[in-house]
């Protein structure tokens, strides 16, 4: 039996994702912001901090913006955006990450290849307990990348990015997507 909801647009409801900021100390220490004081990055080794981040596919059956993001990705259904968050950094990097505390929901109606969007993204703090970095193969996005906080500024950022790496208390200077 179908109902209004089977076959409404998808369009008409929200598509939900999770998203984490993973960060970490050139060196390889990982933190989400740093347990040694409260989460919070410390201003003191700002300058050595990198952070996560995936770069959208640009193969030519995609239709994305050649700009950075955060890994992650939309819920599967009956899945937790924590779960979702974990799953797909795990698929977009190769690296197993626990989520901590959540930082924000931001919400983006927008009107995409498909037709009208709106896109509720779940953003959580994270820390990477295992895996190996390596891109994403055939998704969608073409690599997996710690950047410096200082390099931010010459790469192109999608608005969710600077959105959740600024509810990180991270710099977040430089080019938005084009």
């Amino acid at each position: 039996m179908s109902t209004t909801a089977d076959t409404a647009h998808p369009g008409d409801r929200p598509r939900v994702s999770g998203y984490v900021v993973v960060t970490r100390q050139r060196g390889g220490g990982t933190s989400g912001g740093g347990e040694e004081n409260g989460g919070e990055p410390r201003d003191d080794v700002a300058g050595g901090t990198e952070v996560l981040l995936a770069h959208l596919s640009q193969a030519p059956d995609r239709d994305l913006p050649d700009a950075w993001t955060l890994p992650g990705g939309g819920l599967e259904h009956g899945e937790h955006p924590r779960e979702a968050a974990v799953r797909e950094v795990a698929e977009e990097t190769g690296l197993v990450v626990v989520v901590g505390e959540q930082l924000g929901i931001d919400s983006l109606v927008h009107d995409s290849s498909h037709g009208p969007s709106h896109a509720l993204r779940v953003v959580y703090r994270g820390d990477v307990v295992g895996g190996e970095l390596r891109p994403e193969p055939d998704g969608s996005t073409d690599e997996a990348a710690w950047i410096p906080l200082a390099r931010l500024g010459s790469l192109p950022l999608v608005e969710l990015a600077r959105t959740a790496l600024a509810w990180a208390g991270l710099p977040t200077p430089g080019p938005s997507e084009p």
